[in-house]
């Protein structure tokens, strides 16, 4: 099993406040999710009407599905117009 997790900086300029910010967020979660079989939840700065921080996760029974999986991921949020994304980082989760 193999799986990879990012973390999706961004934010989200145009909003004034949390229920904006969070219709953008609860739509690309549930884009992830139905169109590339990613799960992600918001993380951090949840109380910030600007500001989000996305988990994600990927699992797989191949190193280079698992990616494929996570580059349409980055993809599909660098797409997304009404934010702007300040860090995507990857990190390889292993179980012990």
């Amino acid at each position: 099993m193999y799986v990879l997790v990012a973390e999706i900086d961004f934010r989200v300029p145009q909003s004034q406040s949390l229920k904006e910010k969070r219709s953008v967020v609860q739509s690309i979660v549930r884009n992830l999710d139905q169109m590339h079989g990613v799960g992600a939840a918001e993380v951090k700065f949840q109380e910030d009407h600007q500001r989000v921080l996305l988990g994600a996760s990927a699992v797989g029974d191949s190193v280079g599905h698992v990616e494929s999986l996570i580059d349409s991921l980055e993809r599909y949020v660098w797409s997304r117009t009404e934010i702007e994304v300040l860090e995507i980082q990857r990190s390889w989760w292993e179980a012990d």
